[in-house]
């Protein structure tokens, strides 16, 4: 059984700890252009970015996401 990242849980994170994205940016060095298109589920995190983010969100790389199990019917 294979997962695959689902929503990102992001916008949601910084708001239950009462942290803007500007707040993560400066944390992180993390481009703002970035951490928005994570926040609005425009891209998916690098793993290095997930432990970045995860590590200044104080949380598990696993809270990042939604995960989806992939049955493996949309490969090409």
């Amino acid at each position: 059984m294979t997962y695959r990242p689902g929503r990102c849980l992001l916008r949601h994170l910084l708001i239950q700890r009462k942290k803007t994205q500007q707040w993560l940016v400066e944390e992180t060095g993390i481009d703002k252009y970035r951490i928005s298109d994570y926040a609005n589920n425009r891209g998916v995190m690098s793993l290095p970015t997930a432990k970045t983010i995860a590590s200044a969100l104080d949380c598990p790389i696993d809270d990042l996401y939604e995960w989806l199990i992939d049955d493996g019917s949309a490969r090409e």
